[in-house]
């Protein structure tokens, strides 16, 4: 055994619920004041957010060029594939006024993994990341 300080030692049992009963009756910042109510910063920057107000498929219908994030993902709720692409990317592929929903579909498509043979059945589907 190395020697070390006395305040490395593990406390007591005794010791461990007079900590304990101290966390207890001291609020935690996680659980301080639930209702307390936000800066105006933090709102403004809320609402500023270009998602702010849109619903997920509002999202999935906007144009490529109207896509602020680098790079665009969609991911496969069938296989659990997901495929990704830069947004400079698939302008260039798909044009700039292609819906990103159409987009998605295409990049699961051409390299689906879950070929049955019906039309019904193949193919992937889409799970859209928040662009």
């Amino acid at each position: 055994m190395t020697d070390r300080p006395a305040s490395w030692r593990m406390p007591t049992p005794k010791q461990m619920e007079k900590l304990a009963a101290e966390a207890a009756r001291r609020p935690s910042a996680s659980t301080a004041a639930p209702e307390a109510q936000l800066s105006a910063e933090y709102w403004e920057s809320v609402l500023k957010d270009p998602r702010a107000g849109t619903t997920e498929a509002q999202m999935r219908q906007r144009r490529l060029s109207e896509v602020q994030r680098h790079a665009l993902r969609v991911s496969c709720r069938r296989c659990e594939r997901t495929v990704e692409i830069q947004t400079a990317d698939a302008v260039r592929f798909y044009g700039a006024n292609a819906l990103w929903k159409d987009v998605a579909q295409r990049l699961l498509d051409n390299t689906c993994q879950q070929r049955t043979g019906r039309h019904e059945e193949d193919g992937c589907w889409p799970a859209f990341e928040t662009p």
